[in-house]
């Protein structure tokens, strides 16, 4: 009897690379339309250079917020490190891609350190909190 309650119990999880992959590409998704809405905004209102920056910063925390609640839902157990899991990852990946766009520009070293740590803990920390709260 306890041996069929542990099958289903294992039946009934969900698998770990599915839900990230879905998780992330929700997450880009999630990411992509918010940033061609902020580039109309910029375009037809003109917005500061500054305003440009909080609002990506805005698009990182709800995109991590997003992709923690839905990853914390589909695991249902320690839904905070999945979440967290997912914002870095999340993190990773938009990295390395501005690493490949900067590396043909000649930017790479332009990238300042603590401005990426600062944007690791945000997306980090954003996806944990969505997963807290899923």
């Amino acid at each position: 009897m306890n041996l069929g309650k542990r099958i289903k119990v294992r039946n009934e999880k969900k698998n770990l690379t599915t839900v990230m992959v879905k998780s992330l590409i929700l997450m880009y998704v999630i990411s992509g339309f918010l940033l061609f809405l902020l580039a109309l905004l910029l375009y037809n209102l003109e917005l500061s250079e500054a305003t440009v920056k909080i609002g990506i910063i805005v698009i990182y925390i709800l995109s991590g917020f997003i992709g923690g609640i839905w990853s914390g839902k589909q695991m249902q157990d320690r839904k905070y490190l999945w979440g967290l899991i997912n914002g870095g990852i999340y993190f990773v990946m938009l990295f390395l891609v501005a690493m490949i766009v900067r590396w043909g520009t000649g930017e790479v070293t332009e990238m300042e350190p603590v401005r990426v740590l600062a944007t690791l803990v945000l997306c980090a920390v954003s996806g944990m909190a969505g997963g807290m709260l899923s």
